[in-house]
Protein backbone atom coordinates (compact mmCIF):
# COMPACT_ATOMS: atom_id res chain seq x y z
CA UNK A 1 0.00 0.00 0.00
CA UNK A 2 1.05 3.53 -0.93
CA UNK A 3 1.05 6.58 1.52
CA UNK A 4 -0.65 9.78 0.00
CA UNK A 5 2.05 11.92 -1.31
CA UNK A 6 0.21 14.50 1.43
CA UNK A 7 1.74 12.66 4.27
CA UNK A 8 4.53 14.58 3.68
CA UNK A 9 5.09 17.66 5.84
CA UNK A 10 4.81 20.44 4.29
CA UNK A 11 3.21 19.12 1.44
CA UNK A 12 -0.79 20.35 0.90
CA UNK A 13 -3.20 19.13 -1.75
CA UNK A 14 -2.03 22.36 -4.32
CA UNK A 15 1.84 21.08 -3.98
CA UNK A 16 0.31 17.19 -4.58
CA UNK A 17 -1.77 18.67 -7.63
CA UNK A 18 1.37 19.91 -8.99
CA UNK A 19 3.49 16.66 -8.32
CA UNK A 20 0.54 14.62 -9.97
CA UNK A 21 1.41 16.26 -12.82
CA UNK A 22 4.93 15.33 -12.95
CA UNK A 23 3.65 11.78 -12.08
CA UNK A 24 4.69 11.43 -8.58
CA UNK A 25 1.59 10.55 -6.83
CA UNK A 26 2.46 8.97 -3.57
CA UNK A 27 5.39 9.33 -0.68
CA UNK A 28 7.03 6.10 -1.67
CA UNK A 29 7.81 7.51 -5.42
CA UNK A 30 8.48 11.02 -4.16
CA UNK A 31 11.22 9.67 -1.16
CA UNK A 32 12.67 6.88 -3.53
CA UNK A 33 13.77 9.77 -6.22
CA UNK A 34 14.82 12.18 -3.51
CA UNK A 35 14.38 15.83 -3.64
CA UNK A 36 16.42 16.79 -6.09
CA UNK A 37 14.87 14.66 -9.08
CA UNK A 38 11.23 14.82 -7.58
CA UNK A 39 11.92 18.65 -8.28
CA UNK A 40 13.34 18.01 -11.52
CA UNK A 41 9.57 16.02 -12.63
CA UNK A 42 8.08 19.25 -10.57
CA UNK A 43 9.55 21.48 -13.38
CA UNK A 44 9.60 19.50 -16.35
CA UNK A 45 5.81 19.28 -15.78
CA UNK A 46 5.91 22.80 -15.96
CA UNK A 47 4.70 23.93 -12.46
CA UNK A 48 5.70 27.19 -10.75
CA UNK A 49 9.52 27.47 -9.55
CA UNK A 50 10.81 28.95 -5.83
CA UNK A 51 13.76 28.07 -3.76
CA UNK A 52 11.88 28.12 -0.80
CA UNK A 53 9.70 25.58 -2.28
CA UNK A 54 12.93 23.56 -3.39
CA UNK A 55 15.44 23.87 -0.38
CA UNK A 56 11.96 22.98 2.17
CA UNK A 57 10.98 19.84 -0.08
CA UNK A 58 15.14 18.99 1.20
CA UNK A 59 14.85 19.89 4.33
CA UNK A 60 11.37 18.11 4.66
CA UNK A 61 12.93 14.51 2.49
CA UNK A 62 15.66 14.55 5.07
CA UNK A 63 13.17 14.86 8.67
CA UNK A 64 14.42 18.67 9.76
CA UNK A 65 12.67 21.70 9.74
CA UNK A 66 12.58 23.99 6.86
CA UNK A 67 14.61 26.71 8.99
CA UNK A 68 17.17 24.53 9.96
CA UNK A 69 18.80 25.87 5.99
CA UNK A 70 21.63 28.14 6.86
CA UNK A 71 25.31 29.23 6.12
CA UNK A 72 27.11 27.46 3.90
CA UNK A 73 24.55 24.73 3.22
CA UNK A 74 21.90 26.96 1.43
CA UNK A 75 24.47 28.62 -0.73
CA UNK A 76 24.93 24.83 -2.03
CA UNK A 77 21.57 24.41 -2.26
CA UNK A 78 20.86 27.57 -4.18
CA UNK A 79 23.62 26.62 -6.64
CA UNK A 80 22.04 23.50 -7.22
CA UNK A 81 18.68 25.36 -7.09
CA UNK A 82 19.96 27.43 -10.07
CA UNK A 83 21.75 24.56 -11.54
CA UNK A 84 18.15 22.42 -11.77
CA UNK A 85 16.42 25.43 -13.03
CA UNK A 86 18.90 25.82 -15.75
CA UNK A 87 19.17 22.44 -16.84
CA UNK A 88 15.25 21.81 -17.51
CA UNK A 89 15.13 24.78 -18.90
CA UNK A 90 18.07 24.00 -21.49
CA UNK A 91 16.28 20.79 -22.02
CA UNK A 92 12.77 22.24 -22.71
CA UNK A 93 14.79 24.59 -25.78
CA UNK A 94 16.31 21.40 -27.14
CA UNK A 95 19.58 22.15 -25.63
CA UNK A 96 20.28 19.01 -23.62
CA UNK A 97 18.86 15.11 -23.25
CA UNK A 98 16.56 13.88 -20.81
CA UNK A 99 17.86 13.45 -17.30
CA UNK A 100 19.83 17.31 -17.92
CA UNK A 101 23.26 16.51 -18.16
CA UNK A 102 24.68 17.84 -21.15
CA UNK A 103 27.40 16.70 -23.08
CA UNK A 104 30.30 19.11 -22.90
CA UNK A 105 31.98 17.61 -26.16
CA UNK A 106 28.93 19.47 -27.76
CA UNK A 107 28.38 22.26 -25.52
CA UNK A 108 25.20 21.14 -23.51
CA UNK A 109 23.22 21.59 -26.88
CA UNK A 110 21.00 18.98 -29.03
CA UNK A 111 23.33 17.65 -31.96
CA UNK A 112 21.57 17.67 -35.53
CA UNK A 113 22.43 14.43 -37.56
CA UNK A 114 25.60 15.26 -38.91
CA UNK A 115 26.56 15.76 -35.35
CA UNK A 116 26.83 19.46 -35.73
CA UNK A 117 25.16 21.68 -32.78
CA UNK A 118 21.28 22.19 -33.93
CA UNK A 119 20.25 25.59 -34.48
CA UNK A 120 18.67 27.44 -31.85
CA UNK A 121 15.04 27.76 -31.69
CA UNK A 122 13.53 31.12 -31.81
CA UNK A 123 13.88 33.21 -28.84
CA UNK A 124 16.16 30.36 -27.23
CA UNK A 125 19.53 32.11 -26.64
CA UNK A 126 17.57 35.16 -25.35
CA UNK A 127 15.67 32.52 -23.04
CA UNK A 128 19.02 30.90 -21.92
CA UNK A 129 20.35 34.48 -21.79
CA UNK A 130 17.72 35.76 -18.99
CA UNK A 131 18.18 32.68 -17.00
CA UNK A 132 21.82 32.91 -16.72
CA UNK A 133 21.14 36.79 -15.82
CA UNK A 134 18.46 36.28 -13.01
CA UNK A 135 20.68 33.16 -11.62
CA UNK A 136 23.99 35.70 -11.25
CA UNK A 137 21.88 38.43 -10.10
CA UNK A 138 19.97 36.15 -7.32
CA UNK A 139 23.60 34.53 -6.77
CA UNK A 140 24.94 38.30 -5.46
CA UNK A 141 21.35 39.01 -4.00
CA UNK A 142 19.59 41.21 -6.43
CA UNK A 143 17.29 39.64 -7.70
CA UNK A 144 14.46 40.23 -10.31
CA UNK A 145 11.17 41.64 -8.98
CA UNK A 146 8.35 39.70 -10.22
Amino acid sequence: MTDPITTIAGIGPATAEGFARAGIRDAQTLRAMGAHEGYRAWLRAGNPTHFIGYYALVMTLQGRPSNDCRGAEKVALRAAFDTLKSEVAAEAAGFAPQGGRPSAARGGRAVAGDGAPAPLPPGAAHDLGRLRLEAALDEIGLGLRR
